[in-house]
């Protein structure tokens, strides 16, 4: 394998990435001949195939998942390599691949922002989606840094807590548990639950909180795809939500929401830094890792300001409710 090239890597990551020859050389401004060169050279090389050519479109054998797995392994290298001598010229530059779960959207270009003000050399490119997805780019090298409430635990990563993540039962203002106290588990599953879709983080905290009645609430929960659509199907009074407190501080604020005052809420989990665990992280990622853990928690919505004087009892906020289980 000593002789293979940059260039035949990257048309591998190309085809995985657009599954078929013609679309990875329009990336690579190649033509598609030169692309299927580069691929049959490192076939050659490796005595394997690595693409299962199928009507839709080119599959990654299992040698070419191998191939790509070091691909992107030396891709985020080299890019650490390229940040490092940056920094070893006195340049404070570098680029940053962000992936940021939805919930965390609420807050995240606030970060992005105050990072940028202190790093304005230091490019920050945002994905936002739900946790399958991001979790997914992690694993595949398409992130360099994800921003999470529950780091994933099938491949080894390297997890850093900046924040408290509080999780909080809502309902429109004018629901008649708003004016309830310590509200209990049979009481809530006497209501209609707005849920997220499965793999969502914030669902399986749901469930982790009912424990053995789950088939109750799985019977009396509408299933719908965003916090955004959550907050707009419970302000139209199609039920109570779990959602996380950093979605809803406006909604509270302006009186469209009210949060519950529910026994063992809020469920307080923790946001992460979450990379790869065997990526070598450039200095750009250092920095902003820094910066997370020293003032990431400053740009996080606070609980103590929705919860009205009268649930929280004089007690601090922060110091209420349950943790999330790990």
């Amino acid at each position: 394998m000593r002789n293979l090239t940059l260039r035949q890597l990257r048309s591998v990551q190309a085809i995985s990435r657009h599954g078929t020859v013609a679309a990875a050389a329009r990336q690579l401004g190649l033509t598609a001949p030169a692309v299927t060169l580069q691929i049959k050279q490192l076939e050659d090389e490796c005595g394997l195939s690595l693409f299962d050519r199928t009507s839709e479109g080119m599959r990654l054998t299992t040698a070419g998942a191998a191939v790509l797995g070091a691909a992107n392994t030396i891709e985020t290298t080299l890019r650490a390599l390229s940040d490092e001598i940056e920094a070893v010229k006195g340049v404070r530059s570098g680029t940053i691949q962000l992936g940021v779960v939805s919930t965390a959207k609420y807050f995240a270009p606030r970060l992005i922002a105050a990072f940028q003000r202190e790093f304005p050399a230091i490019e920050m490119k945002l994905k936002v989606g739900n946790r399958e997805d991001i979790v997914g780019d992690l694993k595949n090298y398409q992130l360099d840094v994800a921003l999470m409430g529950r780091p994933p635990l099938d491949f080894p990563v390297h997890s850093t807590c900046f924040g408290d993540h509080p999780l909080v039962m809502i309902a429109p203002p004018e629901h008649p548990l708003v004016k309830a106290r310590a509200i209990g588990r049979e009481r809530l599953l006497e209501e209609t639950f707005i849920i997220r879709e499965p793999g969502s983080g914030t669902r399986s905290s749901l469930e982790i909180f009912f424990g053995d009645r789950l088939e109750t609430l799985h019977g009396r929960s509408m299933e719908m795809g965003s916090n955004e659509t959550i907050k707009q199907a419970v302000m139209a009074g199609l039920g109570i939500a779990f959602i996380s407190a950093h979605t809803i501080a406006f909604e509270v604020e302006m009186g469209r929401l009210a949060i519950l005052d529910v026994v063992d809420m809020p469920i307080r989990r923790k946001w992460y830094a979450v990379c790869r665990q065997e990526r070598i992280q450039a200095p750009a990622e250092v920095a902003f890792k820094s910066f997370l853990v020293q003032r990431g928690a400053m740009y996080l919505p606070l609980l103590d300001r929705l919860y009205p004087a009268e649930v929280s009892g004089g007690e601090p906020i922060s110091h209420r409710g349950t943790p999330a289980a790990p």
